[in-house]
């Protein structure tokens, strides 16, 4: 009987591939002729030239097996970078990303990211993402600092509700208040333990100082930092981003003040806007909130290329000891980390690197595990891990599951776009170049047809290449210790060179910054929404019912990027009572195979 019903769910299975394949050829020649969406439709009339609200468009284009159409533009007066992605779908996004390369380990950046979000000109309220939580109708609000560049995005299915995000997020970004008492709280200060007590011992406190004290307590965090600091040890990547908790007491408020002005400008931002809302509402409002304030200024947030080694380096650190590892005395970790010759701005490459880790390490048919773990030489791959002569069904799977992931159309695809492709823009790439899957894909079909293209990549970027960096990490039982009296050394020569006078002043500063953060704010400000501005009707639903080999049948056509989604209801009834614990494993492999091979 279950076997029955297997084969009756991949009939079911086969017919609806059949009909989706058909309905992804008939939405295809829809969006693609006279038919379009009107987003769609409106976004291919923008030519390479033409002037919108004070910006020039540079580059249109269609992208059909994803369903949009993308629109390049530069603000003319600024030089400020716009990617509108149109697409036939309601959940909106916008996100406006800086370039942010600290040249130390302070924290700036991250510190930034936090401040800026304790009231700006407009609204002068502490966290307005959280403020208007109860004000708004998002589907995600978030802001993010990563090692080269800061984030703020948000979504939302409704336009009065973008429209307000947008100016909370636009003025929050660009003027900003930068009070000294919000970098206190969200930065670092010195402030009595006990606020009740002023003859209390002074500590450090601060939102990101213990942050990164939490964050860098893990061993993975470590290792990973240590990696990129001494595989690119020249520029901006030689630091930590977040903060180093060393090294976050050395930031001062006027040093946060400069970072903002050189970082937050126009000139140094890419805003990217998504979804079915005209592009022309959001370069209007884009311009009139911020861009019409500023002109151009030279930015010098530019990452030159990393010099390259001539002989392999060797690097050892330690980290605490893990009271929660399985094996005690298998602790170690090793990493062999290559920087690549691959060009970080080319789609193409991107890509063959993703398929050429993939088939590497993931997996358990892939060489690196079946060589080390498996013999159980090492119990994990390190953090951040990411011969020749690949399997052809290891190869179609890489680029089946790069293909799924890209297509894969969840609630938040707008929003996954700009975060992978994010990276590449930062670094000038050009961000539609990274939107066509399709042709990449044939690209790579036809490299490795065409010769060796694996085994030459895997020689060119690992086997002959000098820039490689063994990085050993062991734990040391007095780790923790050592970091404490090296903090306790910081705050020892912070405390030491403080007047009686300079204490009072510390402990009356941190009255008033308990007062502030207990004292119930104003939120007239923040904008909201009415009733009215809420569609009461519901988008309907179009179901097809029929009856298949017996079977009732739902199907609903719908612009899924040619990915078919199946849903079945089989009856275990005739399943032993024994069997059925393993129910949940069988679902699981059933979907990451393909069916006609597991039966």
């Amino acid at each position: 009987m279950w076997r029955a019903n297997c084969s009756l769910i991949s009939q079911q299975w086969n017919r609806l591939i059949s009909r989706q394949r058909d309905v992804s050829r008939r939405y295809l020649s829809v969006i693609t002729e006279e038919k379009k969406p009107n987003c769609l439709e409106a976004a291919s009339h923008f030519n390479p030239g033409d002037r919108i609200h004070g910006y020039t468009v540079n580059k249109v284009l269609s992208v059909p097996e994803l369903f949009l159409v993308s629109v390049q533009l530069t603000h003319d007066n600024t030089g400020a970078q716009h990617l509108h992605i149109s697409r036939d779908d309601s959940n909106n996004v916008f996100c406006v990303g800086f370039r942010t390369t600290p040249m130390d380990s302070t924290g700036v950046s991250h510190i930034l990211e936090h401040t800026v979000l304790c009231g700006s000109r407009r609204f002068p309220v502490r966290d307005p993402f959280f403020k208007m939580l109860n004000r708004s109708l998002s589907t995600f609000m978030n802001a993010f600092t990563a090692s080269d560049f800061t984030m703020y995005p948000f979504a939302t299915q409704n336009a009065k509700d973008f429209e307000n995000l947008l100016s909370v997020y636009l003025d929050a970004a660009f003027f900003p208040q930068l009070r000294e008492q919000d970098f206190r709280q969200e930065g670092w200060r010195l402030e009595p333990e006990d606020l009740s007590d002023p003859t209390s011992h002074i500590i450090f406190k601060g939102v990101v100082f213990n942050e990164m004290k939490g964050a860098m307590s893990s061993a993975e965090s470590l290792f990973l930092q240590h990696a990129q600091k001494n595989l690119l040890p020249s520029h901006t990547y030689s630091n930590n981003s977040g903060g180093d908790p060393l090294s976050i007491p050395d930031l001062t408020w006027q040093q946060l003040k400069d970072f903002h002005s050189s970082h937050y400008h126009p000139s140094n931002s890419r805003f990217y806007t998504y979804g079915d809302l005209p592009l022309e509402c959001h370069l209007e409002q884009i311009e009139n909130k911020v861009l019409r304030h500023f002109d151009k200024i030279s930015v010098s947030t530019g990452i030159p290329p990393e010099p390259r080694w001539s002989q392999p380096r060797e690097t050892f650190v330690t980290c605490p000891v893990d009271p929660m590892a399985p094996n005690p005395d298998k602790q170690s970790a090793v990493g062999l980390h290559y920087l690549t010759g691959s060009n970080t701005t080319d789609a193409f490459e991107n890509l063959t690197m993703v398929i050429l880790s993939s088939l590497l390490v993931s997996g358990p048919n892939s060489p690196f595990y079946q060589s080390l773990i498996e013999p159980n030489i090492g119990s994990d791959y390190c953090a951040g891990v990411g011969w020749e002569g690949f399997p052809p069904e290891r190869i179609e799977a890489a680029l089946h599951t790069i293909e799924l992931g890209t297509k894969h159309q969840s609630s938040n695809f707008g929003l996954g776009l700009i975060m992978s492709i994010a990276s590449m823009w930062n670094h000038d790439a050009d961000p539609s170049d990274f939107l066509p899957i399709n042709d990449r894909v044939q690209l790579f079909k036809e490299k490795l047809a065409s010769g060796p293209f694996l085994q030459d990549k895997v020689k060119e970027c690992f086997k002959d290449n000098p820039h490689c960096l063994t990085l050993v990490m062991s734990p040391d039982p007095e780790y923790e210790k050592d970091l404490s009296r090296k903090e306790e050394e910081k705050l020892r020569n912070k405390v030491n060179v403080l007047s009686e006078e300079d204490k009072t002043i510390i402990y009356n500063k941190g009255l008033e910054l308990a007062e502030k953060q207990n004292t119930p704010e104003d939120l007239s400000c923040l904008p909201k929404m009415m009733l009215s501005d809420i569609d009461p009707s519901l988008k309907p639903v179009s179901l097809e019912h029929y009856i298949s080999a017996g079977v009732p049948v739902q199907y609903c056509e719908q612009p899924t990027n040619g990915i078919t989604y199946f849903r079945a209801i089989s009856s275990i009834s005739d399943i032993p009572e024994d069997l059925r614990i393993y129910l949940p494993l069988f679902c699981y492999i059933l979907t990451r195979y393909e069916l006609e091979k597991l039966l």
